[in-house]
């Protein structure tokens, strides 16, 4: 029975630390309640949507429900102390997640090209490379590591870097400020900060980088936004950080996130492993089945513009809706056999990149990544198992593993 306990599970940061958990949560709201009327204590109400076709019928209606003013899950003394920092703006950042059209469109125009697989493809190389780099790091390490700590939580983040343009000796200032911003409620990943702290470190750090670019452009995205134009007018400062801040934090968080869940996958399927090894062509396939297993952003928040009908269930012009991705990605109507893993699944329509003009603007440059790391990895590791107990990310937002202990040995 659906009760005040379950809505305080949907909000506890805690549910999202144990996965089983998580989904039996999520399971049970899609077959007994998918359009549910939320009231967890502490936080303003919303409706908690679960299957995969209502949040495509939200999504695909920009205008109906749109991203403003509320764009995820927080408590309300968190949300009094954001309009305190802020001075009174409802939102730490306003990038492409916060935005609707029309400046979504024309904010997303800015980079767009530098996202699409016909510039991907000149950065294969570079990927390739650092991928390698990754894989003699676990290599040299031995036969043990701590997968996500050692090895998946560099990886994207100097793909990121190679593409804003920003030096390796930067790394770990951006690495730590990262953890902070995506810690959600867990201890372990906020280690004495919390969001506010970490948005102000990023802001501080971006604003010199634009500054610089200002004065020496350079052939990279940081350039791009610092110097760019909308309506005619140089970018506003909070509009420049604030894109900064999304591509350098969800652009590196998530694709982490997904290889590393992703392996863990492969350790828990060790048929889909031996599958992959010995057909690496099946990667293309498998990185969008780790995307949709892993599906690392867990919620984004829209708001009706106007009342709507949905299952029988009226939403009033002004309620919040918490679209769930990962209950969507586990639907039983939408996807055959959702708690498995297929790396060869096809079709794949997941919801792990968003779904409409809100889908991840860098979901292409996500699955290259993913794609380069694993050929590399598959193609020197012999066998890999776990090592120890594994730990998942307490996050509402946007998480996975943080622990992963796994003992490899090499071909």
């Amino acid at each position: 029975m659906l009760d005040i306990a379950t809505d305080n599970a949907i909000a506890d940061h805690r549910t999202y630390g144990n996965v089983g958990l998580q989904h039996r949560l999520f399971g049970e709201l899609r077959r007994d309640d998918p359009v549910h009327w939320t009231q967890p204590q502490g936080y303003r109400p919303f409706w908690t949507i679960t299957k995969y076709a209502d949040i495509i019928e939200i999504e695909r209606q920009a205008d109906r429900f749109i991203n403003a003013p509320r764009t995820k899950l927080l408590s309300i003394d968190f949300e009094s102390k954001v309009r305190e920092a802020m001075s009174g703006k409802p939102m730490l950042v306003r990038a492409l997640p916060q935005m609707d059209n029309p400046d979504h469109g024309k904010y997303q125009k800015l980079t767009h090209a530098w996202f699409q697989p016909r510039h991907i493809r000149t950065l294969s190389e570079r990927m390739a490379a650092l991928a390698k780099e990754s894989v003699d790091r676990l290599v040299a390490m031995g036969n043990q590591c701590d997968f996500y700590n050692d090895i998946a939580i560099y990886y994207p983040l100097r793909v990121l870097m190679t593409i804003l343009g920003l030096p390796r000796s930067d790394e770990e200032r951006l690495l730590k400020i990262t953890q902070a911003y995506f810690g959600g409620g867990d201890p372990e990943m906020q280690k004495g900060s919390d969001l506010i702290d970490a948005t102000i470190a990023y802001v501080d750090y971006f604003k010199d980088v634009a500054r610089e670019r200002r004065k020496n452009p350079q052939d990279d995205v940081a350039t791009v936004i610092a110097t760019s134009e909308i309506d005619g007018r140089p970018i506003e400062d909070f509009e420049a950080y604030s894109y900064y801040v999304a591509l350098a934090s969800a652009g590196h968080d998530t694709t982490s996130a997904t290889i590393a869940g992703g392996l863990l996958a492969l350790i828990e399927n060790p048929d889909a492993m031996a599958r992959l090894q010995h057909d690496p062509e099946l990667l293309s396939d498998a990185a969008e089945e780790m995307v949709r297993w892993v599906s690392p952003v867990k919620h984004f928040f829209r708001t009706a513009t106007a009342d709507y009908d949905i299952r029988g269930k009226t939403i009033r012009a002004g309620d919040s809706l918490l679209l769930s991705y990962p209950s969507g990605n586990r639907d039983e109507e939408a996807f055959d056999r959702p708690f498995q893993f297929i790396p060869d699944r096809s079709p794949n329509r997941h919801l792990g990149y968003g779904f409409g003009i809100h889908a991840c603007i860098g979901r292409h440059l996500a699955k290259a990544e993913i794609v380069a790391f694993f050929r590399e990895f598959l193609g020197r590791i012999e066998r890999v198992e776990l090592a120890g107990a594994l730990a998942w990310t307490e996050t509402s937002f946007l998480g996975g593993v943080k622990r992963l202990p796994v003992r490899y040995s090499v071909r």
